[in-house]
C-alpha cells in the first residue's frame, strides 16, 4: 500500500486542493475596481488601464522612468535628530519611523536625485506618499535645501514632484518650521535665474500646499490629483454647503486658474523636458536620436 499513501494519494490531492496565490500578484483600482496584474500595472505606470486612475508611484520608480536610461544618481541629505520631542501617541514615533522605513525600503520620505532629461541635466526631488504620509518633517526639509543648492551649483532646473498629507506633527512646530525653510530655499532659485518647477500628485495637502507646492515658475498636476490646504470634508462641514462636482481636484483648478497644465504621467518626460528647455533657452527637446546627415560630395569642376 505504500505506493498508493506515498504516490497516489498525494498526486490526487495536488490536483483538487486549492492552491494559494500570492496577495501581491493583482492590485485593485480605487476608483473602478478592476483588477490589474502587478507587471501590467508597473509597465503602465501605475496608472489603470481601465479608467487611467493615477494611482501611487514611489520617487524611485518614477526616477527610474523620468531620467534619460533611467540613470540617476542620489543626493545626499543631512540627517536631522532622530526624535527631537520624544514623541509617542499609539506608538513612539522611532517604531513609527522603523515600520515606513521597512514598508517602503527607503530612509526618509524625499528622494533628491540628479540626471538627464533629454540630455539637459536636471536635479528632482520626489515625495513619497507610502512614508508616513509624505509627511514633511525636518528631513524633508532638508531635502529641498540640499536640492536647491544643488540646483545652484550645477546651474541647473530643480522639479518638485509634491504629494504630501502636510506636516508631520510628531515633529511639532520643527516640521512648521520647514515652510519658511523650503520657501527661502525657492528663493535662492530664482535669485540664481534656474527655472523651478512643481508637479502637484495625488494627495498634495495642508502645510505642503501653503509652501513650496505652489511657488513653482510652472504648476503641473496629474490627473485628478486632490490638492487643497484644507479638505472638502473640512469645508463641507464648516460652510455648511455641498461643494461642486470635481471640487479641488486638478481639472477643477486647472479651469480657475490655479494650475497651468494637467499631464498624464505616461506624458510627463516629454512635457517637463520641452519646459525646461524652453525655460533655460535651450535648443528644442529631441524626442529621439536621429543619425547626422551625410555629407554631400561637391560637384566635380567642369573643365
Amino acid at each position: 500500500m505504500n505506493w498508493i499513501s506515498n504516490y497516489v494519494r498525494p498526486k490526487i490531492n495536488s490536483l483538487f486542493t486549492r492552491r494559494e496565490v500570492p496577495e501581491n500578484l493583482w492590485v485593485k483600482c480605487d476608483e473602478c475596481g478592476t483588477m490589474l496584474f502587478h507587471r501590467e500595472l508597473a509597465e503602465a505606470l501605475n496608472v489603470c488601464t481601465n479608467c487611467g486612475h493615477h494611482m501611487p508611484i514611489s520617487p524611485r520608480d518614477r526616477f527610474r522612468t523620468l531620467f534619460d536610461g533611467g540613470i540617476f544618481v542620489e543626493i545626499p541629505v543631512p540627517k536631522p535628530l532622530a526624535d527631537p520631542l520624544g514623541f509617542r501617541d499609539q506608538k513612539k514615533y522611532p517604531d513609527r519611523l522603523r515600520e515606513a522605513r521597512r514598508k517602503t525600503g527607503e530612509e526618509e520620505a524625499m528622494l533628491v536625485a540628479e540626471g538627464d532629461i533629454g540630455r539637459l541635466k536636471v536635479i528632482c526631488a520626489g515625495q513619497d506618499f507610502g512614508f508616513m504620509g509624505g509627511s514633511m518633517g525636518m528631513h524633508v526639509g532638508n531635502a529641498i535645501v540640499a536640492a536647491a543648492e544643488r540646483a545652484v551649483k550645477r546651474k541647473c532646473p530643480l522639479v518638485l514632484f509634491a504629494a504630501a498629507g502636510g506636516a508631520r506633527m510628531q515633529e511639532g512646530i520643527l516640521s512648521l518650521m520647514q515652510m519658511p525653510r523650503t520657501t527661502v530655499a525657492v528663493a535662492m532659485l530664482k535669485e540664481a535665474g534656474l527655472p523651478y518647477v512643481v508637479v502637484l500628485t495625488h494627495p498634495t495637502t495642508g502645510g505642503v500646499t501653503a509652501s513650496y507646492a505652489m511657488l513653482g515658475d510652472i504648476q503641473i498636476a496629474e490627473p485628478g490629483a486632490l490638492i487643497c490646504f484644507a479638505g472638502p470634508r473640512v469645508i463641507e462641514q464648516t460652510i455648511r454647503e455641498t461643494l461642486p462636482e470635481g471640487f479641488q481636484r486638478a481639472e477643477y483648478l486647472l479651469d480657475h486658474g490655479m494650475l497651468d497644465r494637467v499631464v498624464a504621467r505616461k506624458d510627463m518626460r516629454d512635457e517637463l523636458g520641452t519646459l525646461l528647455r524652453l525655460l533655460t533657452g535651450e535648443p528644442p527637446y529631441a524626442h529621439g536620436d536621429l543619425p547626422a546627415p551625410a555629407e554631400t560630395p561637391e560637384p566635380a569642376a567642369v573643365p
